[in-house]
């Protein structure tokens, strides 16, 4: 199983890109751009993984899926929203039916 401490490994590199120089990394230029920009990328990614789900091959959708990911945790970063808050909202909602928290929210 791939060491699941990649994504705090990944977040730690994404908030340095905040500070860094938009030319030095992909995500310091997208930074640089604005939140805005960062949204649509999640977005187009979020796109991407739904037409790849769509089709019949895995290694796609399992690529799409981390591009996803990946632009997930640049938008948290520049939010400051920490990983580990959104871990901690999973594990409240762990065993709760679905229905159930959905209503909680709205109702």
């Amino acid at each position: 199983m791939p060491d699941q401490d990649i994504l705090f490994r990944l977040e730690t590199t994404l908030i340095a890109r905040k500070s860094a120089a938009p030319g030095s990394s992909y995500v310091a230029s997208l930074y640089a751009k604005g939140l805005d920009a960062v949204l649509k990328k999640v977005g187009e990614e979020a796109t991407e993984a739904i037409l790849a789900a769509k089709g019949d091959d895995p290694v796609h959708l399992t690529r799409e899926a981390a591009d996803l990911l990946f632009h997930t945790l640049v938008m948290l970063a520049a939010k400051d929203i920490p990983l580990s808050d959104v871990l901690a909202e999973l594990e409240r909602r762990e065993g709760t039916s679905g229905i159930d928290e959905k209503n909680a929210r709205h109702g």
